[in-house]
C-alpha cells in the first residue's frame, strides 16, 4: 500500500505558505540525521537524546527473532493468552497492530478493579503477561505486575515462566526483573514513549500474539528515505505543515480531526491521539487531535478550527478544507512521528518532553497518600453524585442542568473533553457520550479511557491551550482489589487519579465536573438522557 498525503482548500494553501522554506531549511534530512537543534535551543537537552525512532524500523530488527522464538516456547506449552499490563504509548502502539492483524491480546491500561478482575478471569494455565514500562516506575503497571505475579503464585504455576518485561535498560523494573529471573527484552532509551510504536514497546507484545512484526518494520523502512528526503513531495512535510499551519476565517485550524474512512488500520486514531497531544500540547500551544467517525457531528457543522484528516484504504484526492492520508501501518507510525516533529517546529515547542503529565502524578500521590475522604457532592439525581470544581453549578439540581452549566463555560474556541475511569471492557457505551456531547455543543469533543489518558492526552489538557471544559465520570462500585505488597487498593488508586487529575486542572481555572455513578450501566443511560 503506498503512502499518499493529500491536501486541499485551507490546508493546501498552508503547505504551499510553507513548505520552500522546509525544503529550503532541509528540515526533512537534519531528522534524519537525528540533528538536535532543529526545535530551539531549550530543547537541545531533550531533543538530543530522543531521536532513536527515526532508526528504530531497522534498529528493531535485531528484536524479532527473539520475540519469535518466545512465541514458539509459549506455544509449545499450551500457552496463547497474552495479556499486556502498560499505560500510553506502551499500550496503544501494540493495541492497533494486533487489532490490525486480527490477533487477540488483552490490553489492560486500567486501574479499574473491575478491568483488572476481567483480566485476571482469563484462563490463567494458558496466560502470560507482557508489563511495559520505560522508566521502570509507573504505579499503574508495578500495581498490574503484582496483582499478576500473586495470580500465578496462587495457581501453582511459577511466574518466571510467564512474566516478560520491556522497559529501558538501567531501570528499577530491570533491576527488579533481574532478581526475580524474568525474561526481559530492552528497550532504545532514546525512543519516547509515544514514539515507540517500532520498538521494543510495540514489537514484543504484538509479535507474541502473533502479528507479523517483520512486515511492519518492512513496511517502515520501505518508506525511509521518502520521509528523508527535502522535496515538495514528502509526505511528512506535506502532513506536518497541514497541521500546524491550516488557517481558517478565524485564526489557526488547532484542532484535527481524525477519521478513519475505509483503512484497514484499526483504531489508528487513538495511537496518533496521543502521539500528537502529548508532543505538541505545551506552553499554551498545541494540536488537539480529535479522534472521529464518519457520522460524528463535527463533520456536519465543520467548526471553524477543526481540521480533518481523514485516514484512507488507497490514495485519495482530499477535498474541501481537508487531509487525505493512505499508506500500511508500519509506513504511517513513521509518517506521523515524522510529520508531529515537523508540525512542532512550526509551532515552536519541543516534541520530546511532557512537562505537565507529572502534575497530575504527583498530585495522584498525595491524594493516595492522604486518604482523605471525598468531598461531600453538590447534589445527587439518579444515583449519580454531581461535583464541580472551578465551575459554578448555580441553581442546578439536576444532571442535565450541571451538564449545561458546564458547557456554558465553552468559548468560540474551546473544547469539550469526556474522562471515563470505567472499566472499558464492560461499559464501552460510555465513549458514546463523546457524540451525544458534540452534538449537544456544537464543539469539538474528546473521549479518553481513564487513567490511560493520562499518558497520553492528559500532557495537552493541562499544558495546552486554556480551551478545554472537562467532564469525569467515576464509579463508586463496592468490587475492589488490594494491590499485593502495597497499603492501597486498585479502587483507592484510581479515585486518587481522578481526584488528583481534576485538582490539577481546576488549579488552572478549567471548569471540572465530576459524576460518580453508583451503578454504571444505569448511571451511563441517565446521563446520556440529560445530555438529551
Amino acid at each position: 500500500m503506498a503512502l499518499s498525503v493529500s491536501v486541499s482548500g485551507d490546508a493546501k494553501v498552508a503547505v504551499e505558505q510553507n513548505m520552500d522554506a522546509l525544503v529550503a531549511d532541509r528540515v526533512a534530512s537534519r531528522i534524519a540525521a537525528k540533528d538536535f537543534t532543529l526545535w530551539g535551543k531549550e530543547a537541545e537537552d531533550e531533543s538530543s537524546k530522543r531521536l532513536g525512532w527515526v532508526t528504530s524500523a531497522n534498529d528493531s530488527q535485531a528484536l524479532v527473532s527473539g520475540i519469535l522464538a518466545l512465541r514458539a516456547e509459549f506455544a509449545g506449552k499450551g500457552i496463547d493468552r497474552f495479556v499486556l499490563c502498560g499505560m500510553g504509548g506502551s499500550s496503544l502502539a501494540p493495541e492497533v497492530i494486533t487489532a490490525t492483524a486480527g490477533v487477540a491480546l488483552v490490553v489492560l491500561d486500567s486501574t479499574d478493579p473491575s478491568q483488572i478482575q476481567d483480566a485476571l478471569n482469563g484462563a490463567i494455565s494458558r496466560t502470560a503477561i507482557i508489563v511495559s514500562s520505560k522508566s521502570g516506575s509507573t504505579v499503574e503497571t508495578d500495581s498490574q505486575k503484582r496483582i499478576f505475579e500473586k495470580a500465578f503464585t496462587d495457581a501453582g504455576i511459577d511466574k518466571a515462566d510467564r512474566i516478560v518485561i520491556v522497559t529501558d535498560p538501567g531501570s528499577p523494573m530491570e533491576a527488579a526483573a533481574k532478581a526475580d529471573g524474568y525474561r526481559i527484552f530492552n528497550a532504545d532509551p532514546t525512543v519516547g514513549g509515544r514514539y515507540s510504536a517500532l520498538t521494543a514497546f510495540g514489537l514484543v507484545p504484538s509479535g507474541l500474539a502473533g502479528a507479523d512484526i517483520q512486515r511492519l518494520l518492512d513496511d517502515a523502512n520501505s518508506v525511509s528515505k521518502l520521509l528523508a528526503s527535502d522535496s515538495k513531495d514528502n509526505p511528512a512535510l506535506v502532513l506536518g505543515a497541514a497541521m500546524a499551519r491550516t488557517a481558517g476565517a478565524s485564526g489557526f485550524k488547532d484542532k484535527l480531526g481524525l477519521v478513519d474512512v475505509d483503512s484497514p488500520i484499526v483504531g489508528f486514531g487513538d495511537w496518533a491521539e496521543q502521539l500528537i497531544a502529548e508532543s505538541t500540547g505545551k506552553l499554551g500551544l498545541g494540536v488537539l487531535p480529535v479522534v472521529l467517525a464518519t457520522n460524528s457531528s463535527e463533520l456536519a457543522s465543520a467548526p471553524a478550527d477543526l481540521l480533518v484528516a481523514k485516514i484512507c484504504a488507497e490514495a485519495t484526492e482530499a477535498t474541501g478544507d481537508e487531509v487525505a492520508v493512505s499508506g500500511a501501518l508500519g509506513a504511517q507510525f513513521l509518517l506521523w512521528e515524522y510529520a508531529t516533529v515537523v508540525a512542532s517546529r512550526l509551532i515552536g515547542i519541543n516534541p520530546f518532553d511532557q512537562p505537565d503529565v507529572e502534575s497530575a502524578k504527583i498530585a495522584a500521590r498525595g491524594m493516595l497518600e492522604q486518604r482523605a475522604e471525598a468531598t461531600a457532592p453538590a447534589f445527587e439525581a439518579n444515583n449519580v453524585e454531581v461535583r464541580a470544581q472551578a465551575l459554578n453549578l448555580g441553581e442546578s439540581d439536576t444532571l442535565g442542568s450541571a451538564i449545561r452549566a458546564l458547557l456554558a463555560n465553552l468559548d468560540a474556541d474551546g473544547y469539550v473533553s469526556v474522562h471515563a475511569y470505567l472499566d472499558r471492557t464492560s461499559a464501552p457505551e460510555a465513549a458514546g457520550l463523546r457524540d451525544a456531547l458534540a452534538a449537544a455543543s456544537g464543539r469539538p469533543t474528546t473521549f479518553g479511557w481513564a487513567p490511560r489518558f493520562l499518558h497520553s492526552t492528559g500532557q495537552y489538557h493541562k499544558g495546552g491551550p486554556r480551551q478545554g471544559v472537562y467532564l469525569q465520570i467515576t464509579s463508586s462500585t463496592e468490587t475492589d482489589i488490594s494491590v499485593p505488597g502495597r497499603d492501597f487498593t486498585f479502587g483507592e488508586l484510581i479515585a486518587s487519579q481522578a481526584a488528583g487529575d481534576a485538582a490539577v486542572l481546576a488549579a488552572l481555572g478549567r471548569p471540572v465536573l465530576t459524576l460518580t455513578l453508583r451503578e454504571v450501566a444505569s448511571g451511563l443511560s441517565a446521563i446520556r438522557n440529560a445530555i438529551g
